[in-house]
């Protein structure tokens, strides 16, 4: 079997006092990266994996810590890395 690679989007929501402290927690792990925040104690944020399982686990990693109210998966594909590094033409114009 080739080789994958996952992609999931999830929103982490946080108690707004603990949101700083968390991003640069979140923006601190590998192959994570946080798009978005609001002050109201949400984060926008992708992780890339090699399996499902390795996603959940990393989800599980952002729960656990301290302030962290919620991390909901809304998004996940996944692919062969072949596939993913393959080249797509320009569209007509």
């Amino acid at each position: 079997m080739d080789d994958e690679l996952h992609i999931a989007g999830v929103v982490v929501h946080c108690a707004p006092s603990r949101l700083a402290a968390i991003s640069r927690a979140v923006s601190r792990m590998a192959d994570i990266v946080v798009h978005a925040s609001s002050e109201r104690g949400k984060l926008v944020v992708t992780l890339e994996a090699a399996t499902s399982e390795a996603l959940a686990e990393r989800i599980g990693e952002i729960h656990r810590i301290d302030g962290v109210l919620s991390a909901a998966l809304v998004y996940q594909c996944a692919d062969s890395l072949a596939a993913m590094n393959e080249e797509m033409p320009d569209a007509p114009a």
